[in-house]
């Protein structure tokens, strides 16, 4: 019985938010909203089919753990090192005025002070979660845009795990083994720095390594478990070592693993469920929300609302033009934080089980999360188109597209045909990155100072992490499943890309032409015509008769693969 409620729980959710984010999606607005309402439909608090809102739960952690795992892979340490003197005085000034700005309106409707601050340093903290899948949809994630606001969040996950330490200290009761605040400043310090320190030391010796193993196993199945595994084995152990949340665990953890030269591969060979158990994240917290709430404390709500629709974007906003970084930057960064996510939630349950807020404001404050992140996507594409109006353009954000640049290619595979065409583009300057699986080929091109990626290009990323964007042409030298489908992802994302590609039969080349292939060589084809030139060797033909037979032998056979 319980495995069929865990069947049915998983059913009902994935299936509700398929639905209402379909209807979303058709009525112009962000599937989140859909998300969100198919949580609401399926919670405890409407009629109709009720789900176990703990087991939505834990499928939406391993949804949260696998979503930060992803982004701490493309995420850089050099890039959130960089983006640190904006993302620390950012969270701190944004934080700290949040919570006073709340604390101060509830004061006037006879909340007190504590409580107020409490909440509004709950509210103040971004859901990374909702901030990635949104700066994804316009492709911020990875841009300057994207990193200052992830590493901004991160900064304001640190904050909320020294906040989480000092609750019990200055609220809890009186005696009962509370460690002092010096031992608590202490603990944070050691939390932080010994799972920094960790995840150093695992991105440079232990998980090369043992990727290295795995990979040289030469199974997918392998690698992707071992992935896996390192998403979710470091998450869980840094919440039980160093008593961080599992959702940073899990981003620490991608760091560490994006320090090797696997990290390419990991992020699009190793996540096939991550989307799936995102949406949940979302259901998850729409089966929080009671609807008489919107009743029983409206104002509440609206005061919060305020907050964090206006407040926390124009002081997000005010602060990165302070710290002197332009306004096409700063106007999407604040909009960005229009929204409260999954820290606010832990930080609200502990001061709910500290008394320090009641169940009316723990209620207002899921109803005003539900209701900002099903308006975060609008509001922040409202702000990109207004940021390239009102400011250069920085970066490639849905607006503006990159210049193409001709000379560009992209080779998939380095077998015998792609070192001949390898051979042939370095010979006339063209620029080449190799996408590759086989490691020893990828490090002796690196070795030899070639653009090398060591992915698996059937995966979702790996045309981006190549620069499908800018390139001139595709190139597909090696004979790949799925290559049709590789092709129309291509040309989505770079709809002037010159694409070649090869195959081994000739059934299979009106599909790559259909996709959009401009050049499609068949093994098949092409050992034709040679054999055709072998046979026809001593007849006394010149040279254009020659070129004439190879054209009309493919013309044969492309037009007529039967």
């Amino acid at each position: 019985m319980k495995e069929l409620n865990v069947l049915i729980t998983l059913a009902g959710g994935l299936g509700a938010a398929l639905v209402l984010g379909y209807i979303a999606h058709r009525l112009k607005l962000s599937p989140i909203v859909g998300y969100l309402l198919a949580g609401i439909a399926i919670g405890p608090f409407t009629p109709g089919l009720a789900v176990d809102p703990e087991v939505t739960r834990q499928f939406a952690e391993i949804g949260v753990i696998l979503l930060l795992f992803g982004i701490g892979l493309r995420f850089q340490l050099r890039e959130l090192v960089s983006v640190w003197p904006v993302a620390v005085p950012g969270a701190l000034i944004q934080s700290s005025l949040s919570a006073v700005i709340l604390a101060l309106l509830l004061y006037l409707l006879g909340w007190s002070w504590s409580s107020g601050l409490i909440l509004g340093l709950a509210i103040s903290v971004a859901s990374t979660v909702v901030m990635a899948t949104v700066l994804a949809e316009s492709h911020d994630l990875h841009a300057p845009i994207g990193n200052i606001a992830i590493g901004w969040t991160v900064v304001e996950d640190l904050i909320t795990v020294i906040i989480l330490l000092f609750l019990p200290i200055i609220f809890g009761p009186d005696g009962g083994g509370q460690p002092s605040a010096g031992e608590a400043i202490g603990s944070a310090a050691f939390q932080i720095i010994g799972m920094a320190a960790v995840t150093v030391g695992l991105g440079r010796w232990v998980i090369p390594w043992f990727l290295e193993k795995i990979e040289s196993t030469r199974s997918r199945e392998l690698f992707t478990l071992a992935v896996l595994v390192l998403a979710v084995g470091i998450a869980i152990g840094s919440a039980m070592a160093f008593g961080l949340s599992m959702a940073l665990g899990a981003f620490l953890a991608g760091l560490a693993v994006g320090r090797s030269e696997f990290a390419a591969r990991a992020a699009g060979d190793a996540l096939p469920m991550r989307d799936a158990f995102a949406v949940l994240f979302f259901v998850s917290i729409g089966m929080l929300f009671d609807p008489r709430i919107l009743i029983e404390a409206p104002l509440i709500i609206a005061i919060i609302l305020i907050v964090v629709l206006i407040g926390k974007p124009l002081i997000a906003m005010a602060t990165v033009r302070l710290l002197r970084k332009p306004s096409a930057l700063a106007i999407p960064v604040g909009a960005a934080f229009s929204q409260v996510g999954e820290f606010s939630f832990i930080l609200g349950t502990a001061a709910r089980d500290l008394g320090l807020i009641n169940d009316t404001g723990w209620s207002a404050m899921v109803a005003a999360a539900i209701i900002s992140i099903g308006l975060n996507p609008s509001i922040y594409r409202w702000a990109r188109r207004f940021s390239i109006k009102a400011a250069p353009v920085i970066t490639y954000a849905g607006g503006k597209r990159p210049a193409i640049d001709p000379n560009r290619c992209i080779l998939i595979g380095y077998g015998p045909v792609g070192k001949i065409v390898y051979r042939l583009l370095s010979e006339r300057g063209a620029a080449i990155t190799v996408v590759e699986l086989n490691l020893e080929t990828v490090r002796r091109l690196r070795a030899d100072g070639h653009s090398v990626l060591y992915s698996d290009v059937l995966r979702s990323g790996t045309l981006n992490e190549a620069g499908v964007e800018t390139a001139g042409s595709l190139i597909l030298s090696a004979d790949i499943e799925d290559a049709a489908e590789i092709i129309r992802q291509a040309l989505i994302l770079n709809p002037d890309l010159l694409v070649l590609a090869r195959c081994s039969h000739l059934r299979d080349a009106s599909k790559l032409y259909s996709a959009g292939a401009a050049v499609v060589a068949a093994g098949e084809a092409e050992v034709a015509v040679a054999l055709a030139e072998a046979v026809t060797a001593d007849d006394k033909v010149d040279h254009g008769a020659l070129t004439q037979q190879r054209a009309n032998i493919r013309r044969h056979l492309y037009d007529s693969p039967s």
